[in-house]
C-alpha cells in the first residue's frame, strides 16, 4: 500500500474520465451524489452477464451452485470490510434509502410505541429523515432534531441533553452530504448506548474514505450505497447486530426469504435471507465486493489524506473568488465543498460551470431541513475524490469566475 495515491494510475482505471463534455475534458465533481466506476467493477458486471448469469440459493444445476458461492462471497468480502462478526449481520439491499426503511418498518413497527422518541439531526438526508416520520407517526412515536453548530456540526452538547429515557434510536450520518462535516460516532454511539437506546450510523458518505470497523464503532445498525463506493448503482448494505436481526420481523415477503409455506402459516428463513425477498441483484452484489476490493488495493488513508488535500486548496481558492461565499466551516470534514455566489441562484452556477465541462451539484442535496436551518434555498457542491487533481480545482475555480461574469 503507497502512501500517497498514484493519481495518474488511478485516472487510467475510469473510462468515464475520458468523455468530452461540449467538447472539453471532464471534471467529474459530483462523487457525494455518485462515484464514477473503474474498470475493475465494470468487467466483472460484464464477466457475471456474459459467462455466469443465473439464479442463485435454489438451483441444483452448476451455474446456480458457482452464482451461490460468488454471491456469499461477496457478502463475505461485505463482512470483512466493516470488521463485523458474522456473515449474517450483512444484508444487501437496494441501498442506504432501503436499508433505513428496513430498520425503520421492521425494527420500528415492532418496538416503537407511543411516547418513545427518535432522535435525528439537522444535518440529515432525507432518507434519513423521512422514514422514521413515517414509523413514528404510525406508532405515535415523536421524532426529536439535534441542532447542529454555526459551523454545520452535529451539536453534542444539545444530543445529550435531548438522550432521555424515553430516546429508543438514534439516527445520524457519519459524514453530511451537503457540508462533509464529520460526526465523532464513537462518541455519539457511547451516549445513546449509556441512556439506554439504539444506534443506527448512516455511513453512505464516508465509506470510501473513512474506516468503518462495525465491532469497534459498537453501533448497532450502519448503512451504505454500493454507488458512493465506486460500485453499482442498487445495491446497498445494511449491517445489524445479530441479535437484533433475529428478532425483527421481515421487510419484505415473498420468494426467497421463507423457510416453509402452506396457505395457513408461512415460517421465516433464517437471516439474512428473511430480509432478502425475492431475487437479489446478484451482479450489483458481485461488482460491490469489486468495488470495495479496488478500494482496499488503493488504502483508505492514501484515500481521505488525497481527497483531504484537494479539499483544502479548493476551500482556499473559491475562498479567493470576489462574491463566493463559502457554506460551513466544520472541524473536521470529508471532501465536500458548499457554496454560493453573491446575486445568483446555484442552479444557475450548476449550469454555468457544466458548460465548461465541470460537472458539480447544485441544489438542496436532499437536505431541505438543513438549508432552512442555514437560510439559504441550496447550495453550489463540488466534492472530489480519488481521480481528482489540483488542475481539476483550477477548471472549477476558472468555471466560477466565468460564471461570474453573467451576474
Amino acid at each position: 500500500m503507497s502512501e500517497r495515491l498514484d493519481v495518474a494510475r488511478v485516472r487510467a482505471e475510469f473510462p468515464q474520465l475520458r468523455e468530452s463534455i461540449r467538447g472539453k475534458s471532464l471534471v467529474y465533481l459530483d462523487n457525494a451524489a455518485s462515484t464514477l466506476k473503474p474498470v475493475a467493477v465494470i468487467e466483472r458486471l460484464d464477466a457475471y452477464y456474459r459467462r455466469e448469469a443465473s439464479n442463485v440459493h435454489r438451483g441444483a444445476h452448476w451455474l446456480s451452485s458457482q452464482g451461490t458461492a460468488a454471491y456469499e462471497g461477496a457478502r463475505e468480502t461485505v463482512r470483512e470490510f466493516l470488521g463485523a462478526a458474522l456473515a449474517s449481520e450483512i444484508v444487501f439491499t437496494r441501498g442506504t434509502t432501503e436499508s433505513i426503511n428496513l430498520v425503520a418498518q421492521s425494527w420500528g413497527r415492532a418496538n416503537l410505541m407511543a411516547g418513545d422518541e427518535i432522535l435525528l439531526s439537522e444535518l440529515e438526508h432525507h432518507s434519513n429523515i423521512v422514514p422514521w416520520q413515517v414509523i413514528a407517526q404510525e406508532r405515535g412515536a415523536r421524532i426529536r432534531v439535534i441542532p447542529i453548530t454555526d459551523a454545520g456540526e452535529i451539536d453534542f452538547a444539545a444530543f445529550e441533553r435531548l438522550l432521555s429515557a424515553k430516546t429508543k434510536m438514534v439516527s445520524i450520518s457519519w459524514c453530511s452530504n451537503a457540508l462533509g462535516s464529520i460526526a465523532p460516532v464513537e462518541k455519539f454511539v457511547a451516549a445513546a448506548h449509556a441512556a439506554g437506546s439504539l444506534i443506527l450510523i448512516d455511513a453512505a458518505q464516508s465509506v470510501s474514505s473513512i474506516p468503518a470497523d462495525v465491532a469497534a464503532l459498537g453501533c448497532d445498525f450502519l448503512t451504505f450505497s454500493g454507488h458512493k463506493l465506486f460500485g453499482p448503482y442498487g445495491i446497498g448494505v445494511l449491517y445489524g447486530k445479530a441479535d437484533l436481526l433475529e428478532a425483527m420481523p421481515p421487510y419484505q415477503t415473498g420468494g426467497s426469504m421463507i423457510a416453509d409455506v402452506t396457505f395457513e402459516k408461512t415460517t421465516w428463513a433464517a437471516v439474512p435471507q428473511k430480509f432478502e425477498a425475492g431475487t437479489p441483484s446478484i451482479a450489483d452484489a458481485l461488482g460491490l465486493a469489486a468495488a470495495i476490493r479496488f478500494v482496499e488495493g488503493l488504502g483508505l488513508e492514501a484515500i481521505a489524506r488525497h481527497e483531504h488535500e484537494l479539499m483544502k486548496v479548493a476551500l482556499a481558492r473559491l475562498g479567493e473568488i470576489p462574491g463566493v461565499r463559502l457554506i460551513g466551516r466544520p472541524e473536521r470534514r470529508a471532501a465536500i465543498v458548499s457554496f454560493l455566489v453573491d446575486g445568483a441562484h446555484p442552479s444557475d452556477i450548476g449550469s454555468l460551470v457544466d458548460n465548461e465541462g465541470v460537472a458539480i451539484r447544485a441544489g438542496h442535496h436532499c437536505c431541505q431541513p438543513l438549508m432552512k436551518r442555514l437560510g439559504v434555498p441550496g447550495t453550489c457542491r463540488a466534492s472530489f475524490s480519488i481521480y481528482n487533481t489540483d488542475d481539476d480545482v483550477e477548471r472549477l475555480v476558472r468555471s466560477v469566475i466565468k460564471a461570474k461574469e453573467f451576474f
